[in-house]
């Protein structure tokens, strides 16, 4: 790589910008934060705080002004944003990274794609759990054959957060984007895509349990994929007791995992990877088993050991595909195709009907 590290703009510095992006990006070889936009009196002073040499701006405005100084924007500000932010940024020539999800339609994103493939930029979209040490650790197993043909994918994001928080992610504005359906089915569909590939048909139940709430907060997704794999996918906020993250039933064998992957906790508690550290290990008491015949809460089955998580591979990726012409870690039409089913998903809660793709 370049001695001169790529010089990145952030947009945004709630959770996605202050826990997940400007950490990573802090810490990835060939990657130096250099500005960070926001608008929010305490954020700039966090920012300042947390990175002491990085410029803050109020608007982003005043971060594509300096265009020239930059070789990477990366948009972490509120969903409804990210389409205008990113088109923004393409036409000013900066490559662009947009947490998830990238847009609020296939056909928002498609149009995006689009403009950077005519302007030969990077368009990235972060879906940071594909780096998940049990997806990580899934992978390994399906590509070992340990599981056999696999016939359903179970896969759940639950949480126990009986009261509303407010916000815009729980806004019931259709304009924010907002709710659990693009939200952490964002990162489920993803994953499910990845996978086991293209879905055929869509099912899906979206409620609104919570009171005050204005909307999903508990949703569930069925997905036929047309290489005859079943897909069901829980995201919910609304669950006393927290079902195992993945249950993976094959031919051969099943696996079963529970808890999440530790690396949101420990950027929160404000650990950072980088050398010489152990990032995204989990205790043995939290591996998972594969088997078959018995169950896993009986100790049927094997002590699979699970996978370090790895969400620094994801700006490594980024940082080397725009310095040495490496593979987007995350395409924008993969964005896309997963909006597509969440588009569906939408319509099948709403009309009580699975939908066809």
């Amino acid at each position: 790589m370049s001695a001169t590290p790529l010089r990145v703009g952030l947009v945004g510095y709630g959770l996605a910008g202050s826990v997940f992006h400007a950490p990573l990006i802090a810490t990835t070889e060939g990657l130096a934060l250099d500005t960070v936009v926001t608008s929010n009196p305490e954020r700039q002073k966090q920012a300042g705080a947390e990175h002491p040499d990085v410029r803050v701006v109020a608007t982003p405005d005043e971060l594509l002004a300096r265009a020239a100084d930059l070789d990477l924007v990366v948009i972490a500000s509120p969903n409804k944003t990210h389409v205008p932010l990113a088109t923004a940024a393409l036409k000013a020539g900066l490559p662009v990274v947009v947490d998830k999800p990238i847009a609020g339609t296939a056909a928002e994103a498609r149009e995006l794609a689009t403009l950077a493939q005519e302007r030969g930029l990077l368009l990235s979209v972060f879906q940071n759990r594909r780096w998940d040490n049990d997806f990580l650790t899934l992978r390994h197993l399906l590509a070992e054959g340990e599981l056999g043909d696999v016939w359903r994918f179970e896969s759940r994001f639950e949480r126990w957060r009986p009261q509303t928080k407010g916000g815009w992610r729980e806004s019931g504005d259709p304009a924010e984007i907002g709710g659990l359906l693009y939200d952490l089915g964002s990162h489920v569909v993803d994953q499910a895509l990845v996978l086991f590939g293209p879905v055929t048909q869509v099912y899906a139940e979206a409620a609104v349990r919570r009171s005050g709430a204005e909307t999903d907060d508990d949703t569930f997704i069925a997905l036929t994929h047309a290489n005859g794999v079943r897909s069901h996918l829980y995201a919910s906020a609304t669950t006393a007791q927290l079902g195992p993250r993945f249950r993976v039933l094959g031919s051969k064998a099943g696996y079963v995992k529970y808890g999440l992957d530790p690396q949101e906790a420990a950027l929160r508690e404000g650990r950072r990877p980088g050398a010489g550290t152990e990032w995204g290990t989990e205790p043995e008491s939290l591996w998972g088993r594969v088997g078959s015949g018995e169950s896993p809460v009986t100790g049927g089955g094997r002590v699979e050991p699970t996978l370090p998580g790895d969400y620094p591979a994801y700006y490594a990726a980024v940082a080397k595909a725009l310095l040495d012409g490496g593979p987007n870690p995350v395409p924008a039409l993969e964005a896309a195709a997963a909006l597509d089913v969440l588009e569906a998903a939408r319509r099948s809660a709403h009309d009580g009907t699975a939908v066809t793709l």
